[in-house]
């Protein structure tokens, strides 16, 4: 007993004399830290923080582009009281929600679909095909834009021309105000599926295989293990891809510009582009920064519903 008393409070002693060394090595190594992250940080400062401060200052003010900014007039509230005055704001917050909608709806199931495709098959040459979709979301928006731009062309459009081919009538595309909504969520489709589809089969590595195994000893076919499994085991990276899929199509810009203008009346038209145009071709900064606001407040919305929703789901 004497033995395992004095052994005992060695190594109590040996504990107690540890943590100098330890505290010492640990504030030397934030000091390095902290030296290392400050050229980052400044440049987030610099480039994303104030800028963002100065958008939520102007949203209070009256101010157009094309003056200095000590000509601004405070105007309160009143920019977010006129955001949705205008029916052109309206029918751009619309075409939003269904733009972000229908995108959702379409890539999220696709590309799980699309995963599960190529990750549980042994299938040669898959990773070549992951590599083909993958390319879709590194290569330049402007690149794809002269394609797809010339796939919906109407009359000699390959798409067009296809349908047309077996006799059936093709749609003005991008001059429709009933499609040219639905062509652009099927652009992004097409753009954004091989990412979030690289994403999903990388979640679903981190499932063991011995559940399945398990799972199929008990009977459950596909599906079964799908829904019982797969699912369950991969709802963080499902959130997370609904949560990108739900933010990049709030913030599309580039293909809204540069093919369609927000048209053909307004059908096109998105809170992303209405903030562009308010700001530079109208010059009411003041009002397009309320509108900025508001968008990033959604995004925050939105994010903080998903994280409860994730975070519920782990317990």
């Amino acid at each position: 007993m004497t033995t395992i008393q004095s052994t005992l409070g060695a190594e109590e002693g040996a504990l107690g004399r540890l943590p100098r060394p330890e505290r010492r090595r640990t504030r030397l190594r934030g000091q390095w830290t902290g030296l290392f992250l400050t050229p980052a940080v400044l440049v987030i400062g610099v480039f994303t923080v104030i800028p963002m401060v100065m958008t939520v200052v102007i949203s209070f003010f009256e101010w157009s582009m094309f003056v200095p900014l000590g000509e601004m007039t405070f105007t309160g509230l009143d920019n977010y009281s006129r955001l949705f005055s205008d029916s052109a704001r309206i029918q751009a917050l619309t075409n939003t929600v269904a733009y972000v909608g229908l995108s959702a709806l379409i890539t999220v199931p696709l590309a799980f679909l699309i995963s599960l495709l190529l990750y549980f098959p042994q299938l040669r040459g898959r990773n070549v095909v992951r590599v083909i979709l993958f390319a879709t979301y590194v290569i330049p928006t402007i690149a794809i834009v002269i394609i797809w731009g010339n796939i919906y062309a109407p009359g000699y459009g390959p798409l067009s021309a296809t349908l047309e081919g077996v006799g059936i009538s093709a749609p003005a595309w991008l001059s429709d105000p009933s499609w040219a909504l639905l062509s652009l969520v099927i652009f992004n489709v097409w753009q954004m599926l091989g990412y979030y589809t690289i994403l999903l089969t990388a979640g679903l590595t981190q499932i063991p295989a011995e559940l399945y195994e398990a799972a199929r000893i008990d009977g459950a076919g596909v599906i079964r293990q799908t829904w019982s499994v797969t699912i369950p085991l991969l709802h963080r990276s499902l959130v997370f891809v609904v949560l990108m899929t739900i933010i990049n199509s709030i913030q599309v810009f580039d293909p809204i510009y540069l093919l369609t203008q927000g048209g053909p009346s307004g059908s096109t038209n998105v809170i992303s582009f209405e903030i562009q145009r308010t700001a530079f071709q109208y010059g009411m900064a003041g009002e397009a920064s309320a509108l900025a606001v508001s968008l990033f407040m959604m995004l925050v919305a939105v994010a903080g519903v998903l994280g409860i929703v994730l975070k519920g789901r782990t317990r």
